[in-house]
C-alpha cells in the first residue's frame, strides 16, 4: 500500500519505527516487521505485507491498520484531534482540575477524595467551567484520555437513573 505524504509533514522510517513530524509536534509509531516491510520512497511511504504462508491474511489486515494509523498521524501533526466533554451534576457541585499529568474530579456525588484520570502522552486537557477540551496530535492518545476521564466519573453501587453526575461526550 502506498501512502502519500502531505506537504508540511516529514516522515522518517527506521527499521520498524515511523516518526511523523509537523508544525504541531511529532508522532512515533512502531510496526510489526514480522508481517510488514516499511520503506520511504520520495514523498510516499510504502507498506508491503507478507505474500505467502499462513500469516498472509493477517499481514493484509495489519497493512490496512498501519496505513490508517500513519494517515491519522500525518493529519494530527498539522491539525489537532479534539474531543469535547461536558460535566453534569445535579446533587453536589463538582469541579475539575488538571495537575501533574492527571485530571482530578473533585466532589463527585459528594465524595471526600478526588477521583483521578491519567492524561496520555501527547494529549492536552483544558477546563473552562463545565466544558472539558481534550486535544493532541495522536488520535489514540486523545481518545484514551477522554475515555479515562469518562471512566473516572463512573458511578458505582448507586441507581444510575437518579445519579447521572459525571463527564459526558459532547455531541456536535
Amino acid at each position: 500500500m502506498i501512502i502519500q505524504i502531505p506537504t508540511g509533514v516529514n516522515v522518517e522510517v527506521k527499521d520498524s519505527t515511523i516518526t511523523t513530524k509537523g508544525s504541531l509536534g511529532t508522532n512515533t509509531r512502531s510496526a510489526n516487521t514480522r508481517f510488514l516491510s516499511l520503506a520511504k520512497q520520495g514523498d510516499t511511504v510504502v507498506i508491503e505485507p507478507l505474500k505467502k504462508g499462513k500469516l498472509a491474511k493477517k499481514a493484509m489486515q495489519a497493512e490496512r491498520s498501519l496505513a490508517k494509523e500513519i494517515q491519522n498521524d500525518m493529519l494530527g501533526v498539522n491539525k489537532y484531534f479534539e474531543v469535547r466533554m461536558k460535566t453534569v451534576f445535579a446533587h453536589f457541585p463538582m469541579s475539575i482540575e488538571v495537575k501533574m499529568g492527571k485530571v482530578f474530579i473533585n466532589n463527585l456525588i459528594g465524595e471526600r477524595y478526588p477521583r483521578a484520570a491519567n492524561i496520555c502522552a501527547s494529549s492536552k486537557v483544558e477546563v473552562k467551567g463545565p466544558d472539558i477540551r481534550v486535544y493532541g496530535t495522536s488520535k489514540d492518545d486523545v481518545s484514551q484520555t477522554a475515555g479515562n476521564i469518562r471512566l473516572a466519573c463512573k458511578i458505582r453501587n448507586k441507581d444510575t437513573r437518579a445519579f447521572q453526575d459525571g463527564a459526558y461526550y459532547e455531541i456536535e
